[in-house]
């Protein structure tokens, strides 16, 4: 039996504890830093198959390592998963109509179920071919909540949870069969806070002091830094305390929330300073006074070339999901919910994948049924962003994509929930599975292919991990 077969049978052995880990957690729908059932379905799935379970991992509640040693215990292989959900998405599985199980609840609308519930399955699959086969090595399964909040993997990475791990691999839910070849740019978030002098707007506003005023301020000396930023930056913002809702009172408070994305941690950290300045100024001419507090930052995230074509190559092996006549009539149904201006973008960023004369072809059964190759060369950026990248920064790691859902489906939508809980989904999740593990076996038979992409890790940090946090940041649970 080959590997692959091998691999393929074990995963497919215990498909039916994943689908029904994925559609647990997809029915559980927990808002990042509250996924506490989820954590525990997965703790206990994971101690059941003879994992050791480590708990508040970086002081927080629904962070988790689950650690399997086998012989010497090296290499070791991390599977980063995660299993947080969105607010507002509820919907039914697999249904082609907007149709919430509760309107206004979460749902899990990133396909963050089927993540942690692939990464189970593969650490579960790599843990039996490790025992059968006589290998030493470690698996860590690391559960990492909210990553649709303010995080975990940064204050899991200035922990020091990733400084033993040779390498790590995990996936995310998407619409294309590919090893993600484009980076996401690096993030940070902070609350921004102006107080005055409350007085009556009608009699007396001389002697007030706006805080308000100030934060519009802001909002203008944000907009005009517009005009002189890189392209690929983004500024966003949304109030959080609006100074009240009475007009014949000068507003004495105000917070405002703001985000600041660039493609590399310094070009993020100087950009956001720029931003601080524009406060500072807004706050000297109203005579208020501003604070800021820093809630959240991510690195960028750039694949790991040296370990990239490993995964390239297994997911070729793999191939991609195989799908039925009604998976496409589904996934048609689903395409068809989205208006024309939707749909028109869509086509467009199917052009990155498609040519023109392939597209109308391919989008009459939208499930994306080819593996599109890892391009090294590439070194552009999605606009998202996620804390993957500073595991990133800590041991070489590289990020799957795999199709769940039909060809330019759009994230963080009701549709997206809806694949989330289908058997599409499902599909999606247990090809990621096999690619995880086969590619976890490919790399561990390689120690100098590991060394090689240390070496690349180490031109990029320097030697060490810098956490684009400062040390007082700690994670905002109950308060994101």
């Amino acid at each position: 039996m080959t590997q692959l077969e091998l691999i393929n049978k074990l995963v497919d052995e215990k498909a039916d504890d994943a689908k029904n880990l994925a559609k647990q957690i997809w029915s559980f729908a927990e808002l990042p830093y509250t996924e506490t059932r989820s954590a525990e379905l997965l703790i206990n799935a994971l101690e059941k198959e003879g994992f050791k379970i480590e708990r508040n991992v970086a002081n927080i509640p629904t962070c988790f390592t689950a650690t399997f040693v086998s012989g010497s215990g090296k290499p070791v292989v991390g599977f980063l998963a995660e299993y947080d959900a969105l607010d507002g998405l509820s919907q039914k599985a697999g249904c082609p109509v907007q149709d919430p199980i509760s309107a206004g609840a979460p749902g899990h609308g990133c396909g963050h179920n089927l993540l942690g519930a692939g990464c189970y399955s593969a650490a579960v699959a790599l843990k039996d071919y490790l025992a059968q086969e006589k290998i030493d090595g470690t698996v860590i399964f690391f559960g990492c909540p909210a990553e649709e909040g303010a995080g975990s993997k940064q204050f899991m990475a200035r922990a020091g949870v990733f400084d033993n791990v040779d390498f790590a691999y995990t996936w995310h839910p998407g619409f294309v069969n590919e090893v993600q070849s484009k980076g996401s740019v690096a993030i940070i978030g902070a609350n921004f806070t102006f107080d005055g002098i409350a007085s009556h707007a009608g009699s007396t506003p001389y002697l007030g002091r706006s805080a308000l005023d100030a934060t519009e301020l802001m909002n203008v000396g944000v907009n005009y830094l517009r005009e002189h930023m890189i392209d690929a930056a983004r500024i966003h913002y949304a109030y959080s305390d609006s100074g009240g809702t009475a007009p014949n009172v000068v507003p004495n408070h105000t917070v405002i929330k703001y985000e600041v994305r660039a493609p590399k941690v310094d070009q993020m950290q100087e950009l956001f300073g720029r931003v601080v300045n524009i406060a500072k100024g807004a706050a000297l001419m109203t005579e208020t006074k501003m604070q800021y507090e820093i809630t959240m930052a991510f690195s960028d995230y750039v694949p790991n070339k040296t370990l990239a074509p490993i995964v390239d190559e297994c997911l070729k092996e793999v191939g991609a999901p195989k799908w039925t006549e009604e998976d496409y009539a589904l996934a048609l149904e689903f395409l068809r919910t989205y208006n024309k201006t939707t749909l028109k973008t869509i086509k467009e960023g199917l052009l990155d994948y498609y040519t023109h004369d392939e597209l109308d072809e391919v989008l009459e059964k939208p499930l994306d049924s080819v593996v599109h190759p890892f391009n090294k060369y590439e070194n552009t950026y999605n606009s998202g962003s996620t804390d993957v990248g500073d595991v990133g920064y800590a041991t070489p790691t590289v990020t799957l994509n795999i199709a769940t859902a039909c060809l330019g489906n759009v994230g963080h939508s009701w549709q997206n929930t809806a694949f989330s809980g289908s058997d599409i989904g499902m599909k999606g999740m247990l090809t990621a599975a096999k690619v995880l593990a086969l590619s976890a076996i490919r790399t561990m038979e390689q120690p100098e292919l590991i060394e090689a992409a240390k070496k690349e890790l180490k031109i990029k940090n320097g030697g060490k991990y810098t956490c684009p946090l400062p040390d007082y940041v700690m994670p905002p649970i109950g308060k994101y």
